[in-house]
């Protein structure tokens, strides 16, 4: 599979997740649409939504709640540089204009795709043993601190693949993946605090993408921006920047979290 090929799935689920069309995140004009419910949008993002906005790189597409199309297009408009839409002072108005419908900005990530080259050529390794491991293997470790590599527990059964180390027989690191669309894995990793800074997590982040690409799906990988040791574990395993996203929750939603 080409970095080409992973690109267009990508696209092709984030128009999905849009209700747009995959060509239009490669316009240099920005797009606004109405957000709508749909059972195949990834299985991490509420839907439908009152505001998402996704770039990869040269526009942004605002998919949103048809009353707040007017003045989010203006939103977007008003910037010369697209990308200033995600920045702090920007946020602030964006929520202004949210807030009306009781919605904020609740997240906003940073989204990586392997490069097939750097995922099968990085000679990683880790002092600890290490097991492909199934979703049986998962079900006394949900509510145990593996937050970040596994779904929620209302939601386990899309986990599907995980990659773990271990200290004899204590668990010290999980990697693993939840099937969040239908041809793209979503990776999580978590390293016990003790056994970070030894190669565990970008061992295992690198075996599963790996083990993901056996399976015919693509790995992907996100990360808070201010995240960076997360970002460097990316990196370290062979995945690059592909597109940006934030999105709008309820102000209540967001509060009981």
């Amino acid at each position: 599979m080409t970095k080409q090929e992973i690109l267009a799935a990508a696209m092709r689920q984030s128009a999905i997740d849009c209700c747009c069309a995959e060509e239009d995140f490669r316009r240099d004009t920005h797009i606004v649409v109405e957000n709508k419910a749909s059972e195949q949008t990834s299985k991490f993002l509420v839907s439908p939504n009152a505001c998402r906005m996704i770039s990869y790189g040269t526009n942004i597409v605002a998919s949103c709640r048809q009353e707040l199309i007017p003045e989010i297009e203006a939103f977007i408009n008003r910037r010369e540089k697209f990308y200033r839409c995600f920045e702090p002072l920007a946020i602030y108005e964006l929520n202004h204009i949210l807030q009306k419908a009781g919605e904020q900005i609740a997240w906003m990530h940073s989204y990586y795709l392997p490069d097939p080259d750097a995922v099968f050529s990085a000679d990683l390794t880790c002092p600890y043993e290490t097991k492909v491991m199934h979703p049986e293997d998962f079900t006394d470790l949900y509510g145990q601190g593996w937050d970040n590599a596994l779904s929620r527990i209302e939601r386990k059964e899309l986990d599907m693949l995980g990659v773990g180390a271990y200290d004899g027989d204590r668990l010290i690191g999980l990697a693993a993946c939840s099937a969040d669309c239908v041809e793209m894995w979503q990776i999580g990793i978590d390293v016990l605090p003790e056994y970070r800074r030894k190669g565990v997590a970008s061992t295992l982040t690198n075996r599963l993408a790996r083990a993901i690409f056996e399976c015919g799906k693509i790995p992907f990988y996100a990360a808070a921006w201010s995240n960076v040791r997360s970002i460097r574990n990316g990196f370290k395993s062979g995945f690059r920047p592909a597109w940006a996203a934030m999105e709008a929750e309820e102000i209540e939603m967001k509060n009981e979290k």
